[in-house]
């Protein structure tokens, strides 16, 4: 859901969890002018078609053939008990976006799933303080983004299970306890099963 807090949860995360990164969808849109146009004259960002998704996919199979190698080559360094891919350690990759439950190949390679949602009216107040480039002209959020919100959720959550459905408005700190747990404890598991 846009606004609902991904990316601070996720910069969070990533400052808690050691050997991790985080992919934002937000970096993979396409350039303005390959972005369509509907009837209303507005923008089509808020569909799969704007992103460059074959980008995101090609990041994550780099990461997942080498993720040390990854993580050194982005600048960020890794904490690993030694230099070889031992099973302690685990490299965690976070993925975020509004998005990313919604394409299939890149859903298929996702461990935990967790979508941060906010009541509309929170949601309209937060899009209309931020500055996007190019900006949001009159009526985008009730005339394309609210509306592709409630299209796309109805969609991820007819073809994809295991979602955790967390309250944006609870305290970020609550959030990250919350996120930061359960995925230590999937790590934990997969240093167990490894």
């Amino acid at each position: 859901m846009t606004n609902a807090g991904k990316s601070t949860l996720s910069s969070s995360l990533h400052l808690q969890i050691p050997n991790s990164c985080i992919m934002a969808q937000d970096d993979f849109f396409k350039e303005d002018s390959m972005i369509a146009v509907d009837s209303n004259g507005f923008k089509q960002y808020d569909v799969l078609d704007a992103l460059h998704m074959d980008r995101i996919m090609s990041e994550i199979e780099l990461w997942q053939k080498n993720p040390g190698s990854f993580l050194l080559s982005h600048g960020l360094r890794t904490q690993c008990s030694s230099t070889s891919e031992d099973s302690e350690n685990v490299f965690v990759l976070i993925v975020e976006g509004f998005l990313i439950f919604n394409y299939k190949p890149l859903n298929e390679l996702i461990d935990k799933r967790y979508f941060l949602e906010i009541p509309y009216d929170i949601c309209k107040e937060r899009r209309g303080s931020r500055i996007y480039t190019p900006p949001d002209p009159p009526g985008y959020f009730d005339g394309h983004v609210w509306p592709m919100y409630l299209k796309h959720r109805q969609e991820m959550e007819y073809t994809v299970s295991d979602i955790d459905f967390l309250n944006g408005l609870e305290s970020k700190e609550d959030l990250l306890d919350y996120v930061y747990a359960d995925v230590t404890q999937e790590i934990q598991r997969l240093i167990r099963d490894d």
